[in-house]
């Protein structure tokens, strides 16, 4: 069974990763006819412990993972470790005398309980009092009827987690609140959305990345570049005698780096850590997520047999660069040495780039439907996406 496993990351209050919910499918058909939420569950566990290993999913942090009324009362979230994973109750549980006892069960072996989706009723109380994590959708549920939910959990030790935080003043106004987690994509959204001058210190990354992408490539004056800025040589330099290369002589100077990883390795590389030095001040996520989008679409380019790869691995990495910089997308571009398809694809949002970087932001939000339509306009196997994607986690991982 083909089995697509995404993650959504989880934020404290400065905007740390705490930790990542997993979205689930199973096949590629457009509905669901017959998994049910204990095989999807099931499933899920499987793959992400078994196969795929959760570390690599998880980049060792824990993951939230939604457990059915049956998988509960079977006691089936003991199989996994205790520090790995946080027990999600559905909002669809009925929160039985049963149901009950076998949370209580689970929380004296050291699992952490949330409850997803919460509306405060009545039977759910002894859940509430063990519960870790109380989960409200800002999406779903009307203000009031937060606020509400929030001032009787209060006497309660379980914190709070806001989902479908879309923006930073939704965020802001969840945190105030007192709310101590928050999930959803505000993250990878601008805070001021406004034309302001770029600073000088963002300003000179963006011509190192300009120089590294010009078609005319020399070393001479990349070397010098690089060894202007010692944050990239020392990157450079740390990243190329790591565990990733064999070597029997350590690489020791700029040149000697460019040489090992020619042409398009050092651009790559150098657009890599000039980007992420762009985004110190976003959550580490932001760029973590451009990044796997960046190896994502090299790897569909390339499997596709696309001769521009690397112009599929720019769309990705500048996929959010408003977000990273707090600009307009179009005025960014304009300071941009990308192609006509790669600005149309980020600003336009549309052209024969467009549906790639459409597919990753589709599988990242689980919207499983569309995707699947994406990727058959695309022409590409969707076997081989969740190959594509946990390369790309763990790629991205590593070099963070």
């Amino acid at each position: 069974m083909d089995v697509f496993v995404a993650r959504q990351p989880i934020f404290d209050r400065n905007k740390h990763i705490y930790a990542y919910e997993l979205l689930f499918r199973t096949g590629m058909s457009n509905v669901f006819p017959d998994l049910d939420g204990e095989t999807a569950t099931s499933s899920l566990l499987s793959s992400s412990f078994f196969t795929i290993g959760i570390e690599q999913i998880s980049g060792r942090r824990r993951v939230y993972i939604n457990f059915t009324e049956d998988l509960l009362l079977r006691g089936t979230p003991a199989m996994f470790p205790a520090g790995k994973i946080m027990v999600e109750v559905l909002e669809d549980v009925t929160p039985s005398a049963d149901v009950i006892q076998s949370c209580k069960e689970l929380v004296s072996k050291g699992y952490e309980l949330a409850l997803d989706d919460f509306i405060f009723t009545e039977q759910w109380r002894p859940l509430v009092a063990i519960a870790k994590v109380i989960k409200i959708d800002f999406r779903l549920t009307g203000m009031e009827e937060i606020e509400e939910i929030v001032k009787k959990v209060k006497q309660y030790p379980c914190r709070l987690l806001a989902e479908k935080i879309e923006t930073y003043g939704e965020f802001k106004q969840a945190r105030d609140m007192g709310f101590s987690y928050f999930q959803g994509y505000f993250f990878a959204k601008p805070e001021v959305l406004k034309n302001k001058d770029i600073p000088s210190s963002q300003l000179t990354l963006l011509q190192l990345i300009t120089e590294v992408s010009r078609t005319e490539f020399e070393i001479a004056p990349l070397e010098k570049l690089i060894n202007q800025d010692v944050s990239v040589s020392f990157k450079l330099l740390k990243y190329l005698n790591s565990a990733l290369f064999y070597r029997v002589q350590p690489i020791s100077s700029i040149r000697q780096a460019i040489a090992f990883l020619g042409e398009r390795g050092i651009r790559q590389f150098v657009s890599l850590v000039a980007t992420s030095k762009l985004s110190e001040n976003k959550p580490t996520e932001l760029i973590r997520t451009s990044i796997i989008r960046a190896r994502i679409l090299e790897l569909m380019a390339e499997d596709l047999h696309k001769n521009n790869s690397s112009d599929y691995f720019m769309l990705g990495l500048f996929s959010l660069i408003d977000a990273m910089l707090d600009n307009e997308m179009d005025y960014l571009l304009n300071q941009l040495p990308l192609t006509k398809s790669v600005k149309n694809a980020l600003g336009k949002r549309h052209g024969s780039m467009f549906p790639f970087l459409r597919s990753i932001e589709l599988y990242e939000a689980g919207n499983w439907s569309e995707f699947e339509d994406v990727l058959s306009d695309i022409g590409l196997d969707p076997v081989k996406y969740p190959a594509f994607y946990l390369d790309s986690v763990g790629w991205a991982d590593n070099y963070k």
